[in-house]
């Protein structure tokens, strides 16, 4: 934290590319008046945060005339207060927490998860390289059906009824801390494994391979790639899996954001311009657009690469999304669709057509939208999402890249035919009269409790 009676804040000409969808790596110092109150007390944290959100917030005009800063107990609470209809995405993180995320250090087991549809167990999403888990050959896919000895259908009941919650069995949040568990593999198969608590790095490219597959009668090199965020791990993590498909000389690729929420802007532009390469460098990435009280850092931004790193000029990708690719993942998809062919498949994303630049009040580090963003089109304002090609429902099968798994699968036959399968809806709309299978896909995740909450992961 600054010692300073100053806050600091990236507002930014020169850190934009570090902004936006969930994060920077980097701020910048904004002096604003002090309220009067012990320094970096409750109130004067929330009287900086309120004099603050007057000038930069995007929706500053909307925010409540009066406000007093005595009436929250801490800043997360005051922003909470504050946030318009329109924002479903401000929040704020401990100076701690804020240095972890920037670096990708997760302190956990290594996982995200979801409750099976038979309430027996916890079905794996992903599992993170560095963790225990995956050591102990936790896979995507796997499904934990016991925990200590109790069975998951118990564990679940009582977190269900509100008794517990699973915190309470996978333990505190104490370095090495072990619990035993029992899975069982897609083909049936059950193992036995110790896991234990610690801090790990993150990877963000969570899967990366090339499927040799006939299209239009010729054999053809598809790579695949799953990316979970975009931090600033991801730079290497990139550059290490498009020079791989340089290598295998790939002829397509299928983009996998289906739970990538979001971050660094400059990461985002350095995806869009490997994959679309000599058809999109020095062409508009991005324009942000401030309020009217900070107009002059609207931005104009190209898509660029450095010196040396591969691009693979594809003209075509195929990306999976769902609700939970949002923002960075949109900015994607909305930046290249001026210039190559964008096939989206899956469910609705988001709809984050909207940024943050961290701001460091006190103890606390403030994600409050300072910025809307447009692509080389002037097209932006996706409050509702971006919209799919086809419709395909998010369904835990296996491993990354198995057949089976139905986006993944239409991906590949989209590739093949150039058109949605039969059993799917190209550009389908999304309802409160949809069935409960669509209301289950497009659920709104709550991105206000911050990055790590909005993953399942423990």
């Amino acid at each position: 934290m600054f010692s300073s009676k100053k806050i600091a804040g990236a507002i930014l000409a020169t850190g934009l590319l570090s902004a936006c969808g969930g994060g920077s790596d980097s701020v910048e110092q904004v002096e604003l008046t002090d309220a009067g109150y012990a320094y970096c007390s409750a109130p004067d944290a929330n009287e900086k945060l309120y004099s603050y959100m007057k000038n930069w917030y995007f929706w500053y005009a909307e925010l409540p005339t009066e406000f007093s800063p005595e009436a929250y107990p801490d800043t997360a609470s005051a922003l909470d207060a504050m946030r318009v209809t329109n924002d479903r995405f401000s929040f704020s993180m401990s100076t701690e927490e804020y240095d972890d995320y920037v670096n990708s250090v997760f302190f956990g087991y290594g996982f995200s998860h979801s409750v099976n549809e038979t309430e027996d167990g916890l079905l794996i999403r992903y599992v993170y390289e560095a963790g225990t888990p995956a050591q102990n050959g936790l896979r995507r896919g796997d499904t934990i059906t016991e925990i200590n000895g109790k069975p998951m259908s118990e564990i679940i009941a009582e977190v269900n009824a509100g008794s517990k919650t699973l915190g309470d069995f996978f333990g505190p949040n104490e370095d090495g801390y072990s619990i035993d568990i029992k899975f069982e593999k897609p083909n049936g198969d059950l193992k036995e494994a110790t896991i234990t608590k610690g801090s790990i790095t993150a990877n963000t490219v969570l899967a990366k391979e090339v499927k040799q597959v006939t299209l239009d009668e010729e054999e053809k090199k598809v790579g695949y790639l799953v990316f979970n965020s975009f931090d600033s791990v991801s730079e290497e993590e990139l550059n290490t899996a498009f020079d791989s498909f340089s290598s295998d000389g790939i002829d397509e690729l299928v983009l996998d954001l289906r739970y990538n929420g979001g971050g660094l802007i400059r990461v985002a532009n350095q995806l869009s311009s490997q994959i679309a390469g000599d058809a999109v460098i020095d062409e508009t990435f991005v324009q942000y657009r401030y309020n009217n009280k900070q107009s002059a850092n609207n931005q104009t931004v190209p898509f660029s690469l450095r010196q040396g790193v591969e691009k693979m000029n594809l003209d075509r990708v195929v990306v999976l999304t769902s609700e939970g690719s949002c923002s960075s993942s949109e900015l994607v998809i909305n930046s290249l669709k001026p210039f190559i062919e964008v096939v989206t498949i899956g469910n609705q994303t988001c709809g984050k057509p909207v940024g943050m630049s961290p701001t460091e009040i006190c103890d606390d580090v403030v994600f409050a939208i300072n910025f809307d963003s447009v692509n080389a089109a002037g097209e932006g304002e996706y409050y509702d999402g971006l919209e799919v090609d086809c419709q395909v429902d998010e369904v835990v099968t296996g491993d990354w890249g198995v057949d089976t798994d139905p986006m993944y699968a239409e991906g590949i036959n989209y590739l093949k035919t150039g058109s949605c399968s039969n059993n799917v809806q190209k550009f389908a709309p999304v309802s409160a009269q949809s069935t409960n299978k669509v209301q289950k896909a497009t659920h709104k995740i709550d991105w206000t409790k911050g990055p790590i909450k909005a993953q399942n992961l423990l």
